[in-house]
């Protein structure tokens, strides 16, 4: 299916394009929908030259080792575009992306892509913005998994999702927007999941966790002692 004007625009670095451009684009274009839990990608496919994105819903980027464990890279969620390799490198999908929720996918054609980039550099400086923030944060990841402890990483990440995808405030404190499961924090920090559910026990007067992955921030300086390695 042909992706419409309003899904283009949905594309965070598609966003403020002229009219025009975007319709030149559209002929170029699919949109396909995926339902929760079914494989958008898999490691090691063979990727079009086409750029990806969401439109809707949420996708999953995880990456296993030779050992079989499965480790999460990242979540990402409607207007943010992935697959680099797809445009700029080898062509070949590093990681497997899995539809977090009832999504729908986005490609571009890359001589579309180029064409709107020649009328529109400010794309190109978009994307570049993107996939540099995502490099920085997996140097960031790497050097945790080897010189930080467990709880500093569990910290730090609930953190990052406090600010990513926003709170709201409860008599209790602050709740993550976002449900975070304890298989989703484990994987993502490198531990398993058994010591995930000690670690956040640990933390149980600074941190809550529900069924269903909600997490509740009690004590704000005490996340922020722990992530920044102050106490333990």
């Amino acid at each position: 299916m042909q992706a419409s004007l309003e899904q283009l625009s949905k594309i965070t670095v598609f966003a403020g394009l002229e009219p025009a451009d975007k319709i030149s684009m559209q002929t170029h274009t699919q949109v396909q929908r995926y339902s929760k839990g079914e494989i958008v990608l898999h490691e090691g496919d063979r990727l079009p030259a086409k750029l990806y994105a969401v439109v809707s819903g949420s996708i999953q980027v995880t990456k296993t080792a030779s050992t079989g464990k499965e480790t999460i890279l990242r979540g990402l969620s409607a207007g943010e575009i992935f697959a680099a390799p797809a445009l700029l490198g080898d062509g070949i999908s590093p990681a497997t992306v899995t539809a977090e929720s009832d999504c729908e996918i986005l490609t571009v054609q890359r001589d579309a892509l180029l064409k709107a980039i020649q009328n529109n550099p400010e794309i190109a400086l978009q994307m570049l913005m993107v996939f540099n923030t995502r490099i920085q944060q997996l140097h960031e990841t790497v050097h945790g998994l080897v010189s930080q402890r467990a709880i500093v990483r569990l910290a730090r990440f609930i953190q990052y999702f406090a600010t990513e995808s926003g709170t709201e405030s409860s008599p209790q404190g602050e709740c993550l927007k976002l449900n975070l499961s304890y298989y989703r924090m484990a994987r993502s920090i490198g531990i398993t999941y058994e010591e995930c559910v000690r670690l956040i026990k640990n933390l149980k007067s600074i941190v809550a966790y529900s069924r269903g992955g909600k997490i509740t921030i009690l004590d704000t300086e005490k996340l922020d002692a722990i992530a920044s390695g102050e106490i333990d």
